[in-house]
């Protein structure tokens, strides 16, 4: 199998930044040029408070929001009432505001909890592929086939974050339905590790992997070790098939810029597609270039299974955005395509998975306590 990566013994061939290589990875990692990888296009944190407009709204989530009296549990060590809501009220058409499906912050998700996550993506990845889509050789790869291909229509456009909240809830299906996930979803608050995401817990070996740092030469790290060490990507870089290693290359600087002063900064935006645009091109984009590598590449990004935790902390931003107005469920404003004048994006806009799942319309997402989607956050 060829691989688009060059393998040295660290031995002063490669200089590598001590952030975070541990001393066991540094005897036998193995490296890849990142330039093949790319990066998200940005607009800066100045950017984005300079255009800031007054916030209005209470921007969190939870019980307040749907109605219900409860307090939000703190602990996910037994799975939560309703936590599989988010898949079977597409098909009841219901959801009970009231007992919603609840998606945990990972450090209020058990380690039990955290180890069937990633187990079920394991599973995914190791069963067979549907042969539907192109290149893929897994389910997992089904998925970023899809991503891979859609690339052109989900970004820097209206849809992206309605689009991107329907793919995590494919995603969900098909770890509940296919891999037998039974536990209430996480998400990550990556502004609680804003210039340390290599220190999380999510970056172990028990969970997805180490984080390493870019070397000095600008190369990343091809990841050996953990759930998810040794993958071969068969998808990407860009448009392209090359078999290549799942790899990082931490910038921290880079997700120093993932605060809750930019998220923010971004929520204080009054009309969608301004607020979509300030996130898309702001935190989204820094989490995926802080992390690097395989995360770093517009297309194929889904490569590395964090992309979910990450895009999870994006849905979180849409969503705690959406309560401070209820007509925020219900309308939408921004381009459906690159047209000059554009086509407007509407309410009926249909969402697809190119056949992974049943195709859906914005309407259907909007809300993700609408009947067809069941769940709120933790906070």
């Amino acid at each position: 199998m060829k691989f688009a990566i060059a393998s040295q013994a660290l031995v002063g061939a490669v200089a590598v930044s001590a952030l975070t290589l541990p001393r066991s990875i540094m005897k036998r990692a193995r490296f890849i040029d990142l330039a093949q990888f790319g990066s998200f296009p940005t607009i800066t944190p100045e950017q984005a408070h300079s255009e800031a407009e007054q916030v209005n709204g209470n921007f969190s989530d939870g019980p307040q929001f749907d109605g219900s009296s409860e307090s939000s549990s703190s602990n996910s060590k037994t799975p939560v009432a309703g936590e599989e809501k988010a898949t079977t009220a597409a098909a009841a058409g219901t959801c009970d505001r009231n007992n919603p499906g609840v998606r945990f912050e990972w450090r209020n998700y058990s380690a039990d909890d955290k180890k069937a996550f990633v187990n079920g993506i394991k599973c995914l990845m190791d069963a067979p592929s549907s042969g539907n889509f192109q290149g893929a050789q897994s389910r997992y790869e089904d998925l970023v086939s899809v991503h891979q291909q859609l690339t052109p229509t989900i970004h820097q456009r209206a849809v992206f974050l309605p689009w991107h909240r329907y793919y995590v809830y494919v995603f969900e299906s098909l770890m509940r339905e296919e891999c037998g996930f039974d536990r209430a979803f996480p998400w990550w608050d990556e502004t609680l590790d804003s210039g340390k995401f290599a220190e999380s817990d999510i970056f172990t070996d028990a969970y997805f992997g180490p984080l390493p740092g870019k070397t000095s030469d600008g190369q990343g790290t091809c990841i050996d070790t953990g759930t998810f060490g040794g993958l071969t990507l068969h998808i990407g870089p860009g448009s392209g098939f090359t078999d290549h290693c799942l790899a990082r290359a931490v910038d921290e600087s880079l997700t120093t810029t993932v605060s809750a002063s930019f998220v923010s900064d971004c929520n204080s935006r009054t009309t969608y597609d301004d607020m979509r645009g300030c996130q898309e091109l702001g935190p989204h984009a820094y989490g995926h270039n802080g992390v690097g590598a395989v995360m770093a590449e517009v297309q194929a990004s889904p490569g590395d299974p964090v992309f979910f935790l990450h895009h999870l902390f994006v849905d979180h931003g849409f969503r705690i955005w959406q309560n401070a107005d209820a007509s925020r469920t219900t309308t939408i404003n921004g381009c459906a395509d690159a047209a000059n004048p554009c086509t407007p994006i509407t309410m009926d806009y249909v969402l697809t998975s190119n056949g992974l799942r049943p195709d859906q319309t914005i309407a259907d997402v909007m809300d993700t306590m609408g009947g067809f989607l069941c769940y709120r956050y933790d906070y």
